[in-house]
């Protein structure tokens, strides 16, 4: 049976939960606000499937792909709603065209990140964006293996872990299945989330009414309620969440909250906007302090998630091929399957040939796991008394005798320059 004894050994993918033949496995949120399964041994009959179906125990062979693009869609509107350059959206639909269905992750009602499943093309809108949190697969694996032996066009998307997943608990290659997975940073704490939404709400609410902010700091992460109720609280309604606004550009994306202020009749939606090196979570994010612990180990680097095409952000492309930077987002894709190379070539999507040495150099993630900071401990401590912006502030502080030095390295080196013309 599953005995996790070490954070680090469990991704979160939940194939464990979906397997079990007795359903003796529950969840539970621990105190980091991440999702472990839990196994009830008086039910359990030690059928050891929960162990088959697990991607940390079972790691497949390192693999390299057959092809490697830089990529746009060529429908702009599409593109500007992606995150990066709208292919998944290119191959979501091909999928749909031919009757088949796409699993992607959505918003739930409580503002939640889930795997759910579509079978239209306006469902696929709630796929679009990044949703920098992890999601919950629920009963999607199971869902999949239906509508295979139904004989449907099955396109699933994941994180590299999810893909190797599904790929475990499904047992046979189907030829039906294309998986879809994403050069993955690592996954942020669903828990953290809702903790920095309750303070931002908070924030909001105070200025809107002109009230001194007095932020509430949480007992533990797992009392902080889903995002929906601690919207109503403060007199809200969420509309939407948005990761990867690219209001900006697609290299300078933002946080975007959309709020309904239900206390207004007139002019009652609040736009909150951030970019990517202001906003306190994206930061926090970016500097993996509450990332999962498992992906400070990721067990579906380097190809071993088994997918048939990976996408991403086609990071440095500015420099590799300039003539396609317009800031509205450039995927890059990896063909790891002729299943995959099928897909793709068969779609409308703009395709340039790339290297692959040069996008391991721009997307570190797909080859390597990030490195543990040393400040993530500190964050999580139960002994801090800050709350979570107040970490953060922390967490990036730079003392003042630092910021004199590097300032005066900067003037340094520009007189530098200035002398040797």
């Amino acid at each position: 049976m599953i005995n996790i004894q070490y954070k680090q050994d469990c991704c979160g993918c939940l194939s464990c939960v979906q397997k079990c033949p007795k359903q003796c496995i529950s969840i539970y949120e621990d105190e980091e606000g991440f999702l472990y399964p839990k196994v009830d041994n008086s039910i359990c009959i030690d059928c050891g499937l929960c162990e088959q179906v697990c991607p940390v125990l079972n790691q497949a062979e390192e693999r390299k792909p057959i092809e490697v693009f830089a990529a746009k869609n060529p429908n702009e509107e599409i593109r500007k709603e992606s995150s990066s350059g709208g292919i998944f959206t290119l191959l979501a639909e091909q999928t749909i065209d031919s009757g088949g269905v796409v699993f992607g992750v959505k918003w739930n009602e409580h503002f939640e990140a889930i795997h759910a499943y579509t079978e239209t093309k306006d469902g696929l809108a709630d796929f679009r964006g990044s949703k920098y949190v992890q999601s919950q697969t629920g009963d999607t694996f199971k869902q999949t293996e239906q509508f295979l032996k139904q004989g449907r066009q099955v396109l699933y998307s994941g994180t590299p872990c999810q893909i190797a997943a599904l790929k475990l608990y499904l047992k046979k290659e189907y030829d039906n299945l294309l998986t879809v997975d994403i050069i993955c940073h690592g996954t942020p704490s669903p828990g953290v989330f809702r903790w920095y939404l309750s303070e931002e709400l908070q924030m909001t609410a105070a200025r809107q009414n002109n009230k001194k902010l007095e932020l509430s700091n949480p007992s533990t992460i797992t009392s902080i309620a889903k995002a929906d109720i601690l919207a109503k609280e403060q007199g809200f309604k969420i509309k939407d969440i948005r990761f990867r606004d690219k209001q900006l550009g697609w290299k300078k994306f933002s946080f975007a909250l959309t709020l309904e202020n239900l206390s207004s009749i007139q002019n009652n939606e609040i736009s909150i906007s951030s970019p990517l090196n202001e906003n306190a979570f994206l930061r926090g994010f970016l500097a993996n302090i509450y990332l999962r612990p498992s992906c400070y180990a990721c067990p579906a680097k380097s190809g071993k998630s088994g997918s048939d095409i990976t996408l991403a952000d086609y990071w440095g492309i500015n420099s590799l091929m300039p003539e396609l930077d317009d800031d509205r987002g450039v995927s890059a894709i990896t063909i790891n399957s002729t299943k995959g190379q099928n897909a793709l070539h068969s779609t409308d999507a703009k395709l340039y040939t790339a290297p692959y040495e040069d996008l391991c150099k721009k997307n570190p993630s797909l080859l390597k796991s990030c490195i543990i900071p040393e400040f993530r401990e500190i964050f999580f401590s139960s002994k801090q008394k800050k709350g979570f912006h107040g970490r953060i502030a922390q967490a990036f502080y730079v003392p003042m005798h630092q910021r004199i030095k590097w300032k005066v390295y900067a003037c340094l080196g520009k007189l530098k320059i200035l002398f040797c013309k």
